[in-house]
C-alpha cells in the first residue's frame, strides 16, 4: 500500500533529517529509505504506518 504523497513530503529520517523515499522491499512490504549521503537507513512500513524508529531500521548493506 503506497503512502500518500503529502505524507511522504513531510517525513524525514529521524537519524539525519534527510528526506525519505518509498521503496518496495518485496511483494507485500514497503520501506522508507533515507536519501542522506552517509545514512541510508531503511525504515519499515507496517500496515500502512511508517515505523520511524532508528532501532527498527535496517542498516544499509
Amino acid at each position: 500500500m503506497p503512502l500518500e504523497a503529502g505524507l511522504l513530503e513531510i517525513l524525514a529520517c529521524p537519524a539525519c533529517h534527510a528526506p525519505l523515499k518509498e521503496q518496495e522491499a518485496n511483494e507485500q512490504e514497503t520501506e522508507l529509505i533515507c536519501t542522506g549521503k552517509d545514512c541510508g537507513l531503511a525504515y519499515p512500513v507496517r500496515d500502512g504506518i511508517p515505523v520511524l524508529l532508528v532501532d527498527e531500521a535496517r542498516r544499509p548493506a
